[in-house]
């Protein structure tokens, strides 16, 4: 089973950038879907990307849909999440996590997570 470490958070303005890390230890990593997740405060924890075992495959909540892009390195056993023209409303906790994927497409519904980070703060200014 993976273990994973999310970094790059940050205090950042509206309409910056910022680009997540997620760290994944053990031999397997390539065997999992991987997924980023938020959790604003009072808020219940939200999907925001997916990207499948291969790198093929990505699947966005709408509201990130052309401003974040999930990618990965499976050589390098890292995830990573860029994150353009940000709002104050992306302000959040984000969580990287690992999961089993059953479809072709990596859909909140067809990959079930097993394994979770601790989460990076994102806070986007106005």
């Amino acid at each position: 089973q993976v273990q994973l470490v999310e970094s790059g958070g940050g205090l950042v303005q509206a309409g910056d950038s910022l680009r997540l890390s997620c760290a994944a230890s053990g031999r397997t990593f390539s065997s999992y879907a991987m997924g980023w997740f938020r959790q604003a405060p009072g808020k219940e924890r939200e999907f925001v990307a997916a990207i499948s075992r291969s790198g093929g495959s990505t699947y966005y909540t709408e509201s990130v849909k052309g401003r974040f892009t999930i990618s990965r390195d499976n050589a390098k056993n890292m995830v990573y999440l860029q994150m353009n023209s940000l709002k104050p409303e992306d302000t959040a906790v984000y969580l990287c996590a690992a999961g089993y994927q059953y479809g072709v497409v990596p859909t909140p519904t067809s990959v079930q997570y097993k394994v979770w980070g601790q989460g990076t703060q994102v806070t986007v200014s106005s």
